[in-house]
């Protein structure tokens, strides 16, 4: 059975960093793109950042230069490094493979 599980969220000051993990378990991480996903109340779930199989990143115009997304396949993990978080960052983040969802960490930002 596969399973996502986040972790790493929490309350941070605006300009503040914080690293997101997801593991990945019941099967193997590589050769899939993987994403982070972030829904903040009141709005739809929107993607944050993701790498394909290949390794190729993308992030939209919102995160980029301040998140980076990255994988360690030996322990099936996949990270999300956030630098300079802004107050609207605000909201639930969540990994998808596959099709499958963590059950979310929430991040706040806020002074």
């Amino acid at each position: 059975q596969v399973q996502l599980v986040e972790s790493g969220g929490g309350l941070v000051q605006p300009e503040g960093s914080l690293t997101l993990s997801c593991v990945v378990s019941g099967d193997i991480l590589t050769n899939w793109t993987t994403g982070w996903y972030r829904q903040a109340p009141g709005k739809q779930r929107e993607v944050v950042a993701l790498i394909t199989g290949d390794g190729v990143k993308n992030y939209p115009l919102s995160v980029k230069g301040r998140f980076t997304i990255s994988r360690d396949n030996a322990k099936n993990t996949v990270y999300l490094q956030m630098n300079g978080l802004k107050p609207e960052d605000t909201a639930i983040y969540y990994c998808n493979w596959k099709g499958y969802w963590g059950q979310g960490t929430q991040v706040t930002v806020s002074s």
